[in-house]
C-alpha cells in the first residue's frame, strides 16, 4: 500500500492546479512588488534596520517552531554585527546563536550562489557545533544513516505522522533536489520556493535540524525570487503563528498524491500574510529613523539611547528602573537617573505609582 508521496510513481514530478493558485500567486507577487518598491525609497541604513528586525524575527521564530527559545537580544546583536549596524550596547556572545545567524546570513546574503552539498553541510554544522542535539549525539555535516519518523507524543501514545525515505535513498534524492534547486527553469520563483520547502521536508536528510534548514533554504529561495539580499518580512514568524495549519498541510501533502495544490495554496497564503505583517515592522523602522534624524544631537548618552531604542523596538513588558538597570548593566540608581532625565526633557512619560512606576515614550515623539 502506498502511504507516502515519495512512493508514488513519477515522484518527484509534482503537479498542481494552476488555476487554483493563480489568484493568490498574483496577490503575493503584487504585495512583494509594493513592499520592495516602498523599501527602495529609503536609504541603505533604513533598509538594514528593517532587515535586522525581520531577520531577528525569522531566526527566533524558526527556533520556536522547533521548541527552541533563542535569546532575541543575542540574535539581534549577532545579526547587527554582520549587517554593519552599530548597537549602543551589544550583548554577550553566543557561539550557538552566531552559528545559526551565520548560516541564515549566508543563505540570504549569497542567495545567488549554488546550494551545494558542502554548503548545506556547513549550515548543518553551524546548527550543531557540539555534535549534540540536546543530550543526543547526532551525525553532523553528513546525511542520516538511520530511519526518520515525524512523531507526536501524547502521554504514553506515540503517533507517526510521516516516515521519510530510507537512508539508502537520501543521497540520490538530495543530489536530484540540489540539481533542480540550482537550475534555472520555467517555474515561477515564488512557486519554486514553496516546492523547495516541501521537497526538503519530504527527504528529511539529516538526523536533526531538518525544519530549520528547510526554512533557511526557503529564505534563500525567496531572496532569489526578489533579487534582494535583505529580508523585510519573516516567513518563519508567520508559520509559528499558524503552526497547526502548517503541520496539517504538510501531513496531508506528504501522505497524499503528487498533486501538491493544497500545499502551494497554504504556503502562498502564509507568505501573503507574512508580507502584510511586514508593514508594522517597516513602519517602526521609519518612525525610529525619523526620530533619530531629528533628536540625535539632543540624546548623546549611550544609556539613554539604548532605553529609547528598546522602547521603539517594542519592549516586552513595562520599562521600570529595575529592568533598565539589568539591560544597561548598571545600578538601579544610575538607571533611574537616566530615565528621570529623559522625563524631565520631555522624551518619556511616567505611568503608574510606587512599585508599578514605569516609563513610556511620549506619543508626540513616536511619530
Amino acid at each position: 500500500m502506498l502511504k507516502y508521496i515519495y512512493q508514488r510513481r513519477g515522484y518527484p514530478n509534482f503537479t498542481w492546479d494552476s488555476l487554483s493558485i493563480l489568484n493568490v500567486l498574483t496577490r503575493v507577487a503584487h504585495r512583494q512588488g509594493e513592499m520592495l518598491g516602498r523599501m527602495r525609497q529609503f536609504g541603505f541604513g533604513v533598509q538594514r534596520e528593517a532587515a535586522l528586525n525581520s531577520l531577528t524575527e525569522e531566526i527566533t521564530g524558526s527556533g520556536e517552531i522547533e521548541g527552541e527559545i533563542l535569546n532575541s537580544e543575542q540574535v539581534r546583536s549577532s545579526l547587527a554585527k554582520r549587517l554593519n549596524i552599530k548597537l549602543d550596547r551589544p550583548v554577550s556572545k553566543s557561539y550557538h546563536i552566531d552559528g545559526i545567524v551565520q548560516s541564515v546570513m549566508d543563505a540570504v546574503g549569497n542567495y545567488g550562489a549554488p546550494l551545494t552539498k558542502e554548503r548545506l553541510f556547513g549550515w548543518h554544522a553551524a546548527l550543531f557545533p557540539t555534535s549534540y542535539s540536546g543530550m543526543r549525539k547526532i551525525r553532523v555535516a553528513a546525511y542520516r544513516t538511520g530511519k526518520m519518523h515525524v512523531v507526536s507524543s501524547k502521554r504514553f501514545d506515540d503517533t507517526i505522522h510521516y516516515e521519510a525515505p530510507p537512508p539508502s535513498e537520501v543521497s540520490a534524492q538530495m543530489k536530484m533536489f540540489l540539481s533542480w534547486l540550482n537550475t534555472g527553469g520555467n517555474e515561477n520563483p515564488i512557486l519554486k520556493a514553496a516546492i523547495a520547502h516541501l521537497w526538503f521536508v519530504i527527504i528529511h536528510p539529516f538526523d536533526d535540524g531538518n525544519g530549520r534548514l528547510t526554512r533557511t533554504i526557503t529564505e534563500m529561495m525567496l531572496a532569489r525570487a526578489e533579487n534582494m539580499p535583505l529580508r523585510f518580512y519573516s516567513m518563519s514568524a508567520q508559520i509559528q503563528k499558524e503552526k497547526k495549519g502548517y503541520y496539517a498541510a504538510l501531513e496531508r501533502t506528504t501522505t497524499g498524491t503528487l498533486d501538491i495544490t493544497l500545499w502551494l495554496e497554504w504556503f502562498l497564503g502564509c507568505l501573503e500574510r507574512a508580507i502584510e505583517n511586514s508593514g508594522a515592522v517597516i513602519g517602526k523602522v521609519m518612525e525610529k529613523a525619523a526620530f533619530w534624524q531629528k533628536y540625535a544631537a539632543r540624546i548623546t548618552n549611550p544609556m539613554q539611547r539604548e532605553i529609547i531604542n528598546r522602547l521603539m523596538d517594542g519592549f516586552d513588558g513595562k520599562m521600570t528602573s529595575g529592568k533598565a538597570a539589568k539591560i544597561l548593566k548598571v545600578s538601579q540608581d544610575t538607571a533611574a537617573r537616566a530615565l528621570k532625565d529623559l522625563v524631565s526633557r520631555g522624551f518619556l512619560s511616567v505611568q503608574g505609582a510606587g512599585r508599578g512606576t514605569h516609563y513610556v515614550l511620549r506619543v508626540g515623539y513616536i511619530f
